[in-house]
């Protein structure tokens, strides 16, 4: 039953974004292939940042984003799903060159790594079945509440220390998709998850998912680097700024969410 409903929801998910994209496959090595080639590490299961469609291809916002910024910079960009929750070890041993899906901006990622500047806004939002009863975060007490680790969700949630103590327990998952699974089959009363994927999903199944109206804060993405390699990151920090001028950026953003949220 868990793979069903899991197989389900990652073709319902696919069936948009295949629509949204017109079938275009962006996966595999894009860009200037008279450049260098950068890797680029995404979870491949965050949409609409970056996930699968139906046909194995890797689509998303933020690959749009890259592949256009590396074509701008004259780079080829190689895309790499990687476990997120493992990204900075990822990117610090020169297995990927750059982290673009959905990277939350934090004190500790700004002591670790050069990041470009923010791009986009997000909340950390709290996912709950209609039938719940929960309708605020302070009936969180008592609650099962899942994130996924590694995520920012993790970070936001442990920003109120209080709020953690009430829980019966905080659960952590590999990835939203099963998290999800767990809050509709009642094994877990709610998610904590990036606003961006939370109304995405939510969007598919009104009758399954309700958003409540607290959150866990604001928060900013951006593309992470190694810290000494600044020339790679103003190349992209230009090229972002090059889309947001000529309107590149607003188009992109239109296509996957219906309006320019482009920072």
């Amino acid at each position: 039953m868990q793979n069903a409903m899991r197989k389900f929801l990652l073709s319902s998910v696919a069936a948009v974004a295949l629509a949204a994209c017109g079938g275009e496959s962006t996966s595999g090595t894009t860009g200037s292939s008279e450049g260098k080639t950068v890797v680029m590490g995404l979870d491949d299961s965050f949409p609409p940042m970056g996930f699968r469609n139906e046909k194995n291809e890797l689509v998303g916002f933020d690959i749009d984003m890259a592949r256009e910024a590396a074509k701008r910079a004259g780079l080829a960009v190689e895309l790499k799903p990687i476990d997120w929750s493992a990204k900075e070890s990822e990117l610090n041993s020169k297995r990927v060159d750059m982290l673009w899906n959905g990277l939350t901006i934090t004190p500790q990622r700004q002591q670790q790594l050069l990041l470009s500047k923010p791009y986009m806004d997000n909340h950390q939002i709290i996912v709950v079945r209609p039938d719940s009863g929960i309708n605020t975060k302070a009936q969180l007490a008592g609650k099962v509440v899942g994130v996924q680790d590694g995520s920012s969700a993790v970070d936001a949630v442990e920003a109120e220390p209080n709020v953690v103590k009430s829980f019966k327990e905080l659960k952590k998952y590999s990835d939203n998709v099963t998290a999800l699974m767990d809050v509709s089959a009642k094994r877990v009363d709610a998610l904590v998850v990036d606003e961006v994927v939370g109304r995405y999903y939510v969007s598919k199944k009104p009758n399954e998912y309700k958003l409540l109206g607290d959150d866990f804060g604001t928060e900013q993405y951006a593309v992470a680097f190694r810290k000494d390699d600044q020339a790679l990151e103003q190349k992209i920090q230009a090229a972002l700024d090059s889309m947001k001028a000529d309107g590149t950026s607003a188009k992109i953003a239109t296509k996957w969410f219906g309006k320019d949220i482009v920072k």
